[in-house]
């Protein structure tokens, strides 16, 4: 229970700072803002490096698909 009691300290007094200091606003603002391109970036490269092996699957089957494709296109229209 204490550490509950600790967490609320700590965001209460970060909340005072913010409030009553627009440098600290800004700073936070500028941290968050920091932290969530981090984040999307990781996202992203986590979702899209084609080394990911979930990744080149799914880039092997959509080329697959593709090829299939191209192939019943191109018999259809040598016919």
């Amino acid at each position: 229970m204490e550490y509950y009691y600790f967490l609320l300290f700590i965001f209460g007094l970060l909340g005072w700072f913010i409030v009553t200091d627009e440098s600290v606003k800004k700073a936070f603002v500028y941290v968050t803002d920091f932290a969530l391109t981090k984040y999307r970036m990781w996202k992203w490269w986590l979702f899209n490096n084609p080394k990911n092996p979930i990744v080149k699957y799914f880039m092997w089957r959509r080329s697959m698909k593709m090829a299939k494709e191209l192939a019943e296109y191109f018999d259809k229209n040598n016919e």
